[in-house]
């Protein structure tokens, strides 16, 4: 393979791996526990919190930052996830490269 044929192949890989962040970037990532459901954006952002107030006492307040605080990792965790699989195909092809 010569010089050119490997920087072509290059640019090609990076405009799939900018392809790839641009979708995940776009995308939102939903985290729910029992009375709680988070949004984030593909960017890390926190977009939205909703509780479910209608089974709610006064006295769960404590319970309820529990929720949010699952809720929230399953986003992140979910988030991870896709990230892993649309990107880590091209951390395995640069590890091959060096």
């Amino acid at each position: 393979m010569n010089m050119q044929a490997i920087m072509q192949q290059a640019k090609k890989m990076q405009r799939d791996i900018e392809k790839a962040q641009k979708e995940l970037e776009e995308k939102d990532y939903e985290g729910k526990s029992q009375l709680v459901t988070v949004t984030f954006s593909g960017k890390n952002e926190l977009k939205s919190i909703k509780i479910d107030s209608d089974n709610l006492d006064s006295d769960d307040i404590e319970m309820l930052e529990d929720m949010i605080l699952v809720a929230v990792n399953e986003a992140i965790a979910n988030m991870e996830k896709d990230k892993q699989e649309k990107l880590g195909k091209y951390g395995q092809m640069l590890n091959g490269l060096m």
